[in-house]
């Protein structure tokens, strides 16, 4: 009988392990010509992607059912772990992709930059386009218009990299104002309260925003982390029941190539974990944790 308990036991512990998995990330930046999933206790490459040459992304996720989602500025891809594409949306002439996300559907959207009016795309499940809504660029230069835009339960929000506020957008593609950031927003993630934590690219810092007051509630600023230097501030995930942030640390602007390329700090603004030196890691601009 001990031992049918102990063998209970063990197989018990096995399920839990099985089920929690173990943490990774999908990682890209911009100038660098991979996409890889990397483990985060030992900062493996365990795998990798190919880019075109003219390819850049800045947007990368992983699906439940373990495929890869990704914006390559000249389109969105959806592939599998074996390098066959589900589908392909093609960016047409003067247009690009940053932005490639799942909805809470099961579906995607892309958000693409182009003049005179940038878009918004949703697609189903399978890839098949069902929405599309345009609204004015704003900024000429189509590659400075935005990267990763962020859809809530009623609004598109988009990071306007050169008008330093988030544009409001409703879901039938009206303006509905904007929010002032005062720096230049690169991503925007809504918090369980309802604020904005947008990262704020070459200007080292992020912010938290009150959207109703239309105020900066905080700026953490680079001298403020304990442990690292805070170089063009990506992609942010934040894990609200523990107060910790992973950031995405870009250092494509910066002559200083020592500071870790994805730090992860505590409340207190302290580096917890940071990805260790991988040469075959050139840059990290857009992150997904998730288990496996």
């Amino acid at each position: 009988m001990m031992k049918i308990k102990l063998h209970l036991a063990l197989v018990a512990v096995s399920l839990i392990m099985v089920s929690c998995g173990k943490e990774k990330f999908a990682i890209a930046g911009s100038g660098w010509q991979e996409i890889a999933i990397v483990d985060k206790a030992s900062g493996l490459i365990e795998w990798k992607h190919a880019l075109e040459a003219d390819d850049e992304c800045n947007d990368i996720e992983v699906t439940p059912d373990g495929n890869v989602l990704f914006a390559y500025k000249n389109g969105a891809k959806l592939i599998n772990r074996k390098h066959e594409t589900v589908w392909d949306y093609k960016a047409k002439e003067n247009e690009e992709i940053h932005t490639a996300t799942r909805l809470k559907n099961g579906g995607f959207m892309l958000a693409i930059c182009a003049n005179p009016s940038a878009k918004i795309v949703e697609l189903d499940k399978k890839g098949v386009q069902t929405k599309e809504l345009t609204f004015p660029s704003l900024t000429f230069a189509v590659h400075d218009q935005f990267r990763q835009v962020l859809k809530t339960d009623s609004l598109y929000l988009i990071p306007l990299l050169s008008k330093s506020k988030i544009l409001r957008l409703s879901e039938d593609g009206k303006i509905r104002g904007t929010v002032f950031v005062g720096h230049e927003p690169y991503s925007v993630k809504q918090l369980s309260n309802g604020h904005l934590l947008v990262s704020c690219g070459n200007d080292h810092l992020f912010t938290d925003i009150d959207p109703e007051l239309k105020q900066v509630d905080n700026f953490t600023l680079t001298k403020e982390i304990k442990g690292a230097s805070l170089l063009y501030v990506a992609e942010i995930i934040p894990f609200e029941k523990t107060g910790h942030k992973i950031i995405a640390n870009s250092n494509m602007y910066s002559d200083d190539k020592s500071q870790p390329l994805l730090i992860e700090i505590d409340e207190n603004n302290e580096v917890v974990w940071s990805l260790p030196f991988n040469r075959q890691i050139k840059n990290i601009t857009t992150v997904y944790s998730f288990k496996e």
